[in-house]
Formats: structure tokens, C-alpha cells, sequence
């Protein structure tokens, strides 16, 4: 499991095969890797992700979850019997993905790396606080959508995990400059 603490910082890298740095258009030769603390302000913000798994048969199972930014890793649940816990059970690697719906503007992120179960209640209740903090009334209302998750943490009826990247991409576009950044852990 991720140990809570400072992230540690990537090594950065543009990849110009995908960026606008080979495309003459106007910007482009000014396209940069977006910086690491920018990636991470865009994953705190997010409120939708995909997350990617493989079946045990191979076949891949995406679906949408949220998820909070938290101490260097990404954190997300599933009930204990749903497929993402099945298909982690059989192979822990997986892959988050957040981003905007434009061709013009925004920032789409993918994180890399392998699902740990989160069993230390203390770290529990510091996810169960970064998804309060982030999703507010949808987790504390008795209204809300996602109402009682905590309690459902606590429990152990959901499994939370935390996936720290070992890799990162990041696809910016910015009114047709676009920017295809790695991060490597």
C-alpha cells in the first residue's frame, strides 16, 4: 500500500511525436510538457474517472467511478463482489483515466499503476475525509448519491484501493496545440 506522505516527483518528459512541436501551426513550436503540480491540480479537481481492468479471460472491463487525489495516490472503491474487485483480486495493475470532453481545450490524465487494498483505519478515515472534502453533500447528505460511503469504508463492504502512479500521460490541447506529456515514477 502507498505510504501516506509527500508524492514523489516524476521525471517529465514532452513527447513531440504526439505534440504540436511537430505540427507548424501557430504555438506550437512553443509547446511545453505540462508540469507535474498541474497534473495533480487537474486529478484533485476531477469528479469523474474510468478505471481500466482485465478479466481474468484477458478482456478488458472499464467503467466510471469516482475517486480522490490523496498523498500521492489515487484512491476509488467497489463492492466486494463487483468486477473491478474480481478482476484486481486476479491482477492488481490497472489504469485511471480523467479528462474534458473537447477536441479544443483541456487536460486529459491517465494513471498507471497497481490496485492496493487500503486496510490501515487510519488512512481510511483520511480517504473517507478527501472524498467528503471533494464530493460534499453527494457523500454527506442522506440525499446525497454516494450517502453512507464511509460507512460502507469503515465496514469493509466497499474495498477502497489506492493506486500511486508508476506511469502518467497527459493530453493537453490548448485552440489546436496539443501536448502529449509522461510522467515516469
Amino acid at each position: 500500500m502507498p505510504a501516506p506522505g509527500p508524492a514523489k516527483q516524476p521525471t517529465t518528459e514532452l513527447d513531440a511525436r504526439y505534440s504540436s512541436a511537430l505540427n507548424p501551426r501557430p504555438g506550437a513550436s512553443d509547446v511545453t510538457a505540462v508540469d507535474w503540480a498541474e497534473a495533480q491540480r487537474h486529478l484533485k479537481a476531477a469528479e469523474i474517472f474510468w478505471v481500466s481492468t482485465v478479466r481474468p479471460d484477458g478482456r478488458l472491463h472499464v467503467t466510471p467511478c469516482i475517486a480522490a487525489w490523496h498523498d500521492g495516490a489515487l484512491y476509488f472503491s467497489t463492492g466486494r463482489g463487483e468486477q473491478k474487485a474480481k478482476n484486481l483480486a486476479h491482477d492488481a495493475h490497472c489504469a485511471l483515466t480523467t479528462g474534458a470532453n473537447s477536441l479544443a481545450q483541456g487536460l486529459d490524465l491517465v494513471v498507471e499503476g497497481t490496485a492496493e487494498p487500503v486496510t490501515d483505519p487510519a488512512l481510511l478515515e483520511e480517504v473517507i475525509t478527501a472524498y467528503e472534502t471533494k464530493y460534499g453533500p453527494h457523500i454527506t447528505s442522506p440525499e446525497g448519491t454516494f450517502h453512507g460511503m464511509g460507512d460502507a469504508f469503515r465496514s469493509g463492504d466497499d474495498v477502497v484501493f489506492a493506486v500511486a502512479p508508476a506511469t502518467a500521460y497527459g493530453f493537453g490541447r490548448d485552440n489546436g496545440v496539443f501536448s502529449h506529456t509522461r510522467w515516469a515514477f
